[in-house]
């Protein structure tokens, strides 16, 4: 029986997010279903660069509306500076400006279970914290390659003040 691989992650810094609009692809998700996340990325790839309002080149992984059993809403999007031109093929969510404690991570896209695992199961307990039932996200860096494994990936989880 294979042991699981330990994560390792630097000590998180807080940050004060600014208001972001986040516009893309998206779906329903819980743990047994959070695999698929993978080919909603698939899908999202080529829309990078033709979504109406698009800013800059990173992209986000948000995960919201978290619910019973588990559940929640993930976006794999862009930022766009309006809605206004959004085709309806898009979902659109809203990061607010608030307190975020981030991760830098460095490592396998195939880790990340573990990461949010370890971050949510040990970390987060330990750290005297509380996160907000509000979206949290990834940023990947305009550079960010996972067959690679360079660029610049964070994880932003809204805590409370």
């Amino acid at each position: 029986m294979d042991e699981p691989k330990s994560v390792e992650l630097a000590e998180p810094r807080i940050e004060h997010g600014h208001f972001r609009l986040i516009a893309g692809l998206g779906g329903r998700f819980n743990q047994q279903t959070v695999k698929d996340i993978v080919t909603l990325w698939d899908q999202f790839v080529p829309h990078i660069g033709r979504i109406p309002g698009q800013v800059g080149g990173e992209t986000y992984g948000v995960g919201c509306n978290f619910g019973d059993n588990d559940e929640f809403d993930y976006i794999a999007g862009v930022e766009i500076s309006k809605l206004d031109d959004l085709p309806d093929t898009y979902r659109w969510v809203e990061l607010p400006p608030q307190r975020y404690v981030v991760f830098d991570y460095k490592g396998p896209l195939s880790q990340l279970p573990q990461v949010f695992q370890y971050i949510h199961g040990t970390w987060l307990p330990q750290s005297g914290h509380e996160l907000l039932q509000t979206p949290e996200f990834e940023r990947y860096s305009d550079d960010f390659n996972p067959q690679l494994n360079t660029g610049t990936l964070e994880i932003w989880l809204p805590i409370k003040a």
